[in-house]
């Protein structure tokens, strides 16, 4: 099976389409990927806009280096 990796905006817009009315299981045939990646995105990704998506990874990013900070310290 084609593994294929999805950027947060293509991700988001594939979520969209289903909130538009899509049918998740035509979604999810048309995008080669399973309904259970689906399920996870949505649980990760849903109701994120594009400039949601920014401020997450910035903080996402600030959460690591805080945990390697403490990692350092202990």
């Amino acid at each position: 099976m084609k593994r294929t990796r999805f950027s947060e905006s293509q991700i988001v817009a594939i979520l969209k389409q289903a909130d538009a009315g899509s049918k998740v299981k035509d979604l999810c045939r048309a995008q080669g990927i399973s309904e259970a990646t689906y399920d996870n995105w949505k649980a990760k990704f849903g109701g994120l806009e594009a400039s949601d998506l920014n401020r997450l990874k910035e903080r996402e990013g600030e959460l690591s280096k805080l945990k390697r900070l403490d990692a350092d310290l202990a």
